[in-house]
């Protein structure tokens, strides 16, 4: 089993090398890819070094699997190439989401869905993932009507840029802006490039990706995404309209026996999610479960992930473990 990393130099690059560290797939051979300014220098995983490669070296390698993590420019470029090669590709960008003919997989929901004849498969966006494992046991048991989400997301799911803008402007310095605006001290309601509707190409993919994981396009959405100076991982708060009554305490239950969500639910204790303790973390942290008394048959919940962990390179590694477990090569 051969296995490419593209974009292994980046930021969510540096998060899958640890992610495929811990979780040890039965990989034979690794590559990881990278930049032309980067071809050559050394990376180390596993205790050991590799030499950095090119993405015409990579395909031509014939990789089983290329995880990519290079925009969406590179992916849409580059992913066709490695599929032409023979390799199933899992791809971070938003290139292929919602391109009928890929599937959207977050491996606790649909990794069923898979089959071999799947070469692209893209996975959703960050704050798409941890919302949507939140989502699903409520779904399934109640059905969900309307979803209205304000997400409070961090600086990282921008990118390096944005880290040292943040950064620099807590040590008082000059330097590179990612944001039009301050960030540190300050929250943008700002995520991703504005639509002509005014919402912006972050919160409409809150609805698009939602909608096809789900499998439900009937299912009213409307998003705000805003940036705050954090970078640990994203908060979500989600009002979420069910087609019938429920019970707060079944609720609770359904989402504690959801595999890769977490309760922290004890407000007597001051027990809730936190990116400051998300960070670094698997899990889909979910607390704030509470009636919404203003109209029938609604919940109000607080999710909380690491956005570059299960929001990206976790995600992508569960789903090269189903490939290899299935066989689906």
């Amino acid at each position: 089993m051969k296995l490419a990393v593209v974009g292994a130099t980046g930021m969510v690059g540096n998060v899958m090398l640890q992610v495929l560290a811990e979780r040890k797939l039965a990989v034979d051979e690794y590559l990881f890819v990278a930049s032309e300014r980067s071809v050559g220098k050394d990376i180390q995983f596993n205790n050991k070094s590799y030499k950095i490669i090119g993405l015409a070296d990579a395909v031509a390698a014939q990789p089983d699997i290329a995880i990519l993590s290079a925009g969406g420019n590179t992916s849409t470029e580059w992913a066709p190439k490695f599929v032409a090669a023979g390799t199933t590709v899992i791809d971070n960008s938003s290139a292929w989401r919602m391109d009928t003919t890929k599937k959207l997989i977050v491996p606790e929901i649909n990794a069923d869905q898979l089959s071999a004849s799947d070469k692209i498969i893209a996975n959703p966006n960050c704050s798409t993932i941890q919302m949507v494992l939140a989502l699903l046991p409520l779904h399934k048991h109640y059905g969900i009507k309307r979803l209205v989400i304000s997400t409070y997301q961090s600086v990282s799911g921008t990118g390096i840029k944005a880290i040292e803008q943040m950064n620099n402007e807590r040590e008082g310095k000059s330097g590179e802006m990612a944001y039009p605006y301050s960030i540190d001290m300050n929250c943008l309601p700002h995520g991703g490039d504005f639509q002509e509707d005014g919402y912006t190409t972050e919160e409409q993919k809150l609805v698009d990706e939602t909608r096809k994981i789900l499998g439900d396009n009937d299912i009213a959405i409307t998003a705000t995404v805003v940036r705050v100076p954090v970078s640990g991982g994203h908060s979500e708060a989600v009002n979420v309209e069910l087609k019938k009554d429920f019970d707060l305490n079944e609720v609770t239950q359904l989402l504690a026996k959801t595999p890769g969500v977490k309760v922290q639910d004890n407000p007597d204790v001051n027990l809730y999610p936190m990116p400051l303790y998300a960070k670094g973390k698997d899990e889909v942290f979910v607390g704030r479960l509470r009636r919404d008394f203003s109209q029938l048959n609604t919940l109000n919940m607080w999710v909380v992930s690491d956005n570059l962990r299960k929001g990206a390179a976790t995600n992508a590694v569960q789903i090269a473990e189903h490939i290899i477990k299935e066989e689906l090569i």
